[in-house]
């Protein structure tokens, strides 16, 4: 059968969208690129905030239109099933622990869903990127947030079936690896290992590629800190570190229940940018949280000014269903969030920018990763900055540039 499939959301999705293409290839299914040509439809949703809810909503109402089979995967199915069924009402829902009986739901079956690993099935890579999932689940529950409801407790998959994974996305050609899970740092919490350990078996494998660590919370880096440091030495991984601090006072912090205070959230990126000076910092930040104060919110713009992060990725608050911020008090105004979003964005825009700008001049060796707009192509440092390139190099290899401009978001190279 032809199968379309359309994915949104976190590297961990689209890390399921690898097995399932694995999936359905290996059942003899053929992907396609358009509705038309489908004869059934998936897709992967997202519903972290209400926004990308309406819009896995307009989807599902356009591929309703289509009178065709629609299977719906991702977070959504998990937690909001009457909702998908409010618009597309004969939809199949496959929740993301079991995805990987795509090809039974296909078929019509009606299987009895048991929760498998997903380690050391087929799957398709097509790009030089592979995202690679190395645990279900969270044993963290922020407040607000309605992942750990549909990716359920903690599960790392066994090291050796993640490695068995990333050779195959090897010998399909990958040379980037992006190691994810809803909390990087909680890998082998349950197990009796820990992110290091892996960090250190998966490194060490034959082949010239990076290694991308994905988010940590601050509460779990911080019980394997001195291992996971240890890890990031080896040259293979990038010296890339998404470490969301989500605001910069301790009462919000509490009610977010986030498990750390703002002096631990410092303590562990001064430990990390000592032992690794080049590393990059990405963090993230909620505006609007129930009952932020103008005080709080200035604590948290004088925290990132403060630590300095390369990237900062700014998110109004939206209370989500099943959460217990939905049902907090001090719901700020609108119009309130809105101005302190766009303060925020001024500050992070003028901090990435004078980051970015540490660099011009320098040389560096880069992997160029994706094709870009207008014939450019991307690549990435050791430290994962993203470097544009203008001149035509093929994407998976390896040059050397020196930096010649930068922007708040990207640096543009030259070839030398």
């Amino acid at each position: 059968m032809n199968i379309y499939v359309e994915t949104y959301g976190c590297t961990a999705n689209k890390s399921d969208e690898r097995l399932l293409l694995g999936l359905l290839q290996q059942n003899g299914h053929r992907i396609v690129q358009s509705l038309t040509d489908a004869d059934v439809l998936v897709l992967l949703t997202c519903t972290v905030i209400a926004t990308t809810e309406q819009r896995m909503l307009s989807r599902l109402k356009e591929f309703h239109k289509t009178k065709k089979k629609i299977i719906v995967t991702g977070c959504m199915p998990a937690v909001q099933a009457d909702l998908i069924y409010s618009v597309a009402p004969h939809a199949s829902l496959l929740p993301p622990q079991y995805i990987q009986y795509i090809n039974d739901i296909i078929q019509g079956n009606n299987p009895s869903l048991v929760e498998t690993k997903k380690t050391a099935l087929p799957k398709y890579y097509d790009t030089t990127i592979a995202p690679i999932l190395i645990a279900e689940g969270c044993r963290l529950s922020c407040s607000y947030c309605i992942t750990h409801f549909a990716r359920g407790t903690l599960r790392s998959f066994p090291a050796e079936e993640i490695v068995t994974d990333v050779c195959s996305a090897l010998k399909q050609g990958c040379t980037e690896i992006q190691l994810t899970a809803q909390d990087t740092a909680s890998y082998g919490l349950d197990t009796g290992t820990d992110l290091g350990a892996l960090l250190n078996r998966i490194s060490t494998l034959d082949g010239t590629f990076r290694i991308r660590v994905g988010m940590m919370n601050p509460t779990t880096a911080q019980k394997n800190r001195h291992s996971i440091i240890s890890g990031y030495q080896h040259p293979n991984i990038y010296k890339f570190l998404h470490l969301p601090m989500q605001s910069g006072d301790d009462t919000i912090l509490q009610k977010m229940n986030r498990g750390y205070t703002v002096k631990q959230f410092t303590d562990l990126v001064h430990h990390f940018r000592t032992a690794i000076p080049t590393l990059t910092l990405s963090t993230d930040v909620i505006i609007g949280f129930p009952s932020e104060t103008d005080e709080q919110f200035n604590h948290t713009m004088q925290l990132l000014q403060k630590i300095r992060p390369d990237v900062i990725n700014i998110t109004r608050f939206s209370a989500r269903p099943l959460t217990t911020a939905k049902k907090m008090n001090g719901r700020v105004p609108t119009d309130v969030v809105k101005v302190r979003s766009r303060q925020a964005t001024e500050i992070c825009s003028k901090l990435s920018l004078e980051k970015n700008k540490e660099h011009l001049g320098k040389t560096s060796t880069v992997l160029v990763t994706e094709q870009g707009k207008k014939k450019t192509v991307t690549a990435r440092t050791d430290s994962y900055k993203q470097v544009v390139l203008t001149e035509p190099v093929p994407l998976g290899s390896f040059v050397h540039v020196k930096i010649i401009d930068a922007t708040a978001t990207y640096l543009v190279g030259k070839l030398i």
